[in-house]
């Protein structure tokens, strides 16, 4: 659990870079997709806590590939997508 907790203050440190200038990512959409994202994690963690470490290297390397975005808010839009998109594979 305390992995979880670490990918979670990763991603939100994230979310919390991305700001919405971009109107294609909103912070509503910002919200959903964290939430989304969050939601699919903690599922994959309870099905299998074995995955857990292998979950969170996958988040981490994603985080630093959108660390340094110039467009935060789009950026941030597409690190959840794959997030999401890694956990549930």
């Amino acid at each position: 659990m305390k992995t979880f907790l670490l990918v979670a203050v990763g991603i939100a440190a994230l979310a919390g870079s991305a700001c919405s200038k971009a109107p294609d990512c909103t912070t509503e959409m910002l919200t959903k997709k964290a939430q989304d994202m969050t939601a699919a994690l903690q599922e994959a963690i309870t099905k299998d806590p074995a995955k857990a470490a292998d979950l969170t290297a996958k988040v981490q390397a994603v985080t630093t590939k959108y660390q340094g975005a110039t467009t935060a808010a789009e950026e941030a839009c597409k690190a959840y997508d794959e997030l999401t998109a890694a956990i549930k594979a």
